[in-house]
């Protein structure tokens, strides 16, 4: 069982990275997230999970433990795999899930490519009581303003997930000038810089 690497990144995707530990290059799926701030060169830790089919072994890795433990307890529910369970992770963070979960809110897992409805009813009903409650009332946005919201609707529509959109446009409102903040088109050219291409 693997259940941690740490080594250089040596190529990345919109969803895996490979990192070369003692030599040898590790294929790693990861969330969203992880791909995009992964730095060619730079070092990477991630906890992993082993998938072991007959045709393949697979690895599934994320940054925090508590990522890995929510992928886990995912796999459990029927009809998703791991290619589905690592889509929710990179759509939704880990206090996301527990809330809607909680709240037996099914429409966040609805809105992750490949969970059709009956896969997201089972998810809230599977996981309940599995999971730590969320830290705080955690929305998919936490940018409020409507400049905030354009953005996000644009960063989503060049193909990025809903995290990782909200999450890059805090970061920009954060850092950007009053003028920029005034202006979706100049918001957006500022979080493109940082994120890099956009994801088909």
């Amino acid at each position: 069982m693997i259940s941690s690497l740490r080594g250089i990144v040596l190529a990345t995707t919109a969803d895996s990275v490979v990192i070369e530990v003692g030599g040898v290059g590790f294929f790693v799926a990861v969330p969203g997230d992880v791909a995009h701030t992964a730095r060619l060169g730079h070092e990477l830790r991630l906890h992993t999970s082993l998938i072991v089919r007959e045709d393949a072994l697979s690895l599934f890795g994320f940054a925090e433990a508590t990522e890995l433990e929510v992928f886990g307890h995912l796999l459990s529910v029927t009809g998703v795999g791991p290619k589905s369970a690592l889509g929710v992770l990179s759509h939704l963070s880990v206090d996301q899930i527990a809330a809607a979960v909680d709240a037996d809110d099914d429409a966040p897992f609805r809105r992750v490519s490949g969970i059709g409805p009956k896969t997201a009813k089972l998810i809230v009903v599977q996981l309940a009581g599995k999971l730590q409650p969320p830290t705080a009332a955690t929305p998919i946005s936490s940018v409020p303003d409507e400049i905030g919201t354009q953005l996000i609707a644009a960063l989503m529509g060049l193909g990025w997930s809903e995290r990782v959109a909200a999450d890059a446009a805090e970061s920009s409102l954060a850092e950007a000038s009053e003028t920029e903040r005034a202006s979706v088109a100049l918001l957006l050219r500022r979080t493109l810089a940082t994120l890099g291409p956009a994801r088909a």
